[in-house]
């Protein structure tokens, strides 16, 4: 969405993507074309997601809670690596969550969000040892040459 002189995005998507970026840990465009981009980042971004009351954490349970229950193992795992990545949870607080919601959700929904945990820990452990791998290549590397 433009400004009211079609020159740029608006003040709602400026601060929409900025929020994104925040909730997610990495840089959203501002410019994706369509509808749904533009609800997503002027509305849920710009005015839900920045409202007072709660914190980032709090809505980062709220929404694995929902997409708990609702199932959502694809959307969890993108939830946890970005709370992980923003330091809003633990590994162990978000299993804590999915013994919590088993109780409430049902087993199967809450062993959902405990199979998401343990493929982004799985993800996340398999790129820091690649990252150091790397590392240690580019260390021996400029040592050599």
């Amino acid at each position: 969405m433009t400004d009211e002189n079609g020159t740029g995005p608006s003040e709602a998507r400026a601060r929409g993507v900025a929020m994104m970026n925040q909730v997610y840990g990495w840089e959203m465009p501002a410019d994706i074309p369509g509808d749904f981009f533009a609800v997503t980042a002027d509305h849920l971004f710009a005015d839900i997601w920045t409202r007072p009351g709660l914190s980032l954490r709090d809505r980062r349970l709220l929404l694995l809670g929902a997409i708990t229950a609702q199932g959502q193992g694809d959307v969890a795992k993108i939830q946890i690596n970005a709370a992980l990545h923003n330091e809003e949870l633990t590994e162990e607080q978000v299993e804590e969550a999915a013994i919590f919601l088993c109780h409430y959700v049902g087993w199967p929904l809450g062993t959902g969000l405990n199979n998401a945990l343990i493929a982004v820990k799985a993800d996340r452990r398999k790129a820091a040892r690649a990252a150091a791998k790397a590392a240690e290549t580019n260390s021996s590397e400029t040592a050599t040459g």
